[in-house]
């Protein structure tokens, strides 16, 4: 051993955010081979040609207030060079409500836009061709219905559905544990998403009609370690319950998405995509057999920003979406958007939300470090680090196989209470200031007055037109053409055996709302009760 090594043995301990002890320096036997990319079990990458074939799809998270204002956003991100869609929805929306519900009214289009019926999607998307642009919608415990409403749109445009591409994230699962938008029971949730799932594969095939998230329980407090095992360890319950359900995994699989959140360790987040790309391909190939090497491409989507922006010195939070930007293209990442400077505190502007759109297109345009495939790639330190997160990824996994898989995890309250507790602990360490957050607990001087920039104010009479054209559409709309849907669709949740995605077209084109769709499901399945335990 040299000299140097010697003295980098014995240096301080400093570990990753998911407690991986990181070597002073890393040497070449610590590093193994990660192959070619486009090969299995592709740690490189799903395609051989990386971004030079197709660069990742630039999205940003958009939509507030009406249909009418968010379509202007749409307008005008597509003009300055976006080239996806990705959709906000309200709380009443994710939750099943209609505006005139008492529940309701205080959150009609506060953190996203109010889709209540069919009419909203059409006005949502007015002057948008849908066979053109990929659209993404985050929506989980409705997202049955909303995904039905945007195929109702489509055959409205006469857009083919064949046509149509995006992404429905449709991911329950990781609802009952971290963001809280569930609705119904487990099982009943995992069969309308096996339902979507396998309509999608023959109506829409170039759709994902999920999107397995990692996001949210990162930003709920887990680790990128975590982050990763809870969200494949929920992959793998969905293969099983579209198995159960007669789907063909290795049709199936090739639509299955994932989408995550990207924090600021950027070399244990380009290694988190790294490890979990490869051990999706392994796990597929070894649980079930699978060969087809599009079945085993793990695709996924990121957002830059999340819980790791902060409301103090909030233009600090432009370097922090830049650098998580990077990591993501490091990663591999098929999908991104940047979280705007100010979503710590407040829907963007259109002035920040166009300067994070503008940090994506400077990393795509301007960095070069899309011109290379996997341009971290032979670095002893990121091959060493690849192999250390796949390591943790498959013991968490096996903690939570050993106690009897995601849906008993969730159904006991287990898995959320680790969540929490993991979450506490990162606040404790946060609040002692040994996790440093610039500009918050160091480096911030107390007699700065905070400057926010421009301020996002809701149009106070949003939520009254809202309430107007729902009241119009439910007197307007064939009463009993709408009254026929609902019954056969209600009729059909009591059994077990219809597919119902395309009895909730039907009810989207009849023009009944989320609040009457969901109302008929609740009589069948209830709802979900969330588990206390200590």
């Amino acid at each position: 051993m040299s000299a140097q090594l010697k003295a980098a043995a014995g240096a301080a301990r400093v570990t990753t955010p998911s407690g991986i002890d990181v070597p002073v320096v890393a040497t070449r036997d610590m590093a193994s081979d990660p192959g070619a990319p486009g090969v299995y079990p592709f740690t490189r990458g799903i395609f051989a040609d990386g971004y030079r074939g197709r660069p990742w799809t630039i999205r940003q998270y958009s939509g507030f207030g009406s249909a009418e204002a968010s379509n202007q956003r749409y307008r005008f991100l597509l003009e300055q060079g976006q080239t996806g869609l990705s959709v906000a929805l309200d709380l009443p929306t994710q939750c099943g409500y209609d505006p005139d519900d008492p529940m309701a009214r205080p959150e009609v289009g506060k953190v996203g836009v109010s889709l209540f019926s069919l009419s909203e999607m059409e006005t949502l998307f007015e002057g948008i061709d849908l066979g053109a642009i990929s659209t993404s919608f985050t929506i989980n415990g409705t997202a049955a219905i909303v995904y039905a409403m945007y195929l109702a749109v489509a055959d409205k445009q006469g857009v083919p559905r064949a046509k149509l591409t995006g992404t429905i994230q449709n991911d329950i699962l990781k609802e009952y544990v971290a963001r809280g938008t569930w609705i119904f029971p487990v099982r009943p949730s995992l069969r309308l998403i096996a339902d979507s799932v396998l309509f999608a594969n023959s109506e829409t095939p170039r759709f994902n009609a999920i999107s397995i998230a990692g996001a949210h329980v990162r930003d709920a407090g887990c680790t990128a370690v975590e982050e990763m095992a809870y969200t494949l360890a929920n992959g793998l319950a969905y293969v099983d319950e579209l198995i159960r359900r007669g789907g063909d995994v290795a049709k199936f699989a090739r639509r299955l998405s994932f989408f995550f959140y990207v924090h600021m360790d950027l070399f244990e987040e380009a290694c988190k995509f790294r490890a979990g790309r490869r051990l999706w391909a392994k796990l597929l190939r070894e649980r079930y057999g699978v060969t087809d090497e599009k079945a085993l491409h793990f695709r996924f989507g990121v957002v830059c920003g999340g819980s790791s922006l902060v409301a103090a010195q909030p233009y600090n939070n432009i370097v922090r979406v830049a650098i998580e930007n990077l990591a993501a293209v490091l990663g591999g990442a098929q999908s991104i958007f940047t979280c705007a400077y100010d979503e710590a505190f407040q829907i963007p502007t259109e002035f920040s939300a166009e300067l994070a759109l503008r940090t994506q297109q400077i990393v795509q345009h301007e960095s070069g470090v899309a011109a290379t495939v996997d341009p971290l790639a032979g670095s002893y330190y990121v091959e060493w680090l690849t192999d250390r997160m796949e390591d943790g990824m498959r013991e968490v996994m096996g903690e939570i196989g050993a106690y009897g898989g995601v849906v008993k995890a969730i159904e006991d309250g287990w898995l959320q209470r680790r969540i929490a507790l993991r979450a506490r602990e990162k606040k404790d360490a946060t609040d002692r200031g040994e996790r440093v957050v610039v500009g918050m607990n160091r480096y911030r001087r107390e007699d700065e007055a905070q400057s926010f920039g421009e301020v996002f104010r809701l149009d106070p009479g949003t939520a009254a037109r809202v309430l107007e054209k729902h009241a119009e559409v439910k007197r307007t709309r064939d009463a009993a053409r709408a009254a026929r849907a609902l019954d056969t669709l209600e009729a059909a949740a009591a059994g077990e055996k219809e597919n119902l995605m395309p009895l909730l077209v039907d009810c989207c084109h009849a023009y009944c709302t989320v609040g009457e769709m969901v109302a008929r499901l609740k009589r069948c399945w209830g709802e979900f009760q969330e588990p206390v335990r200590l």
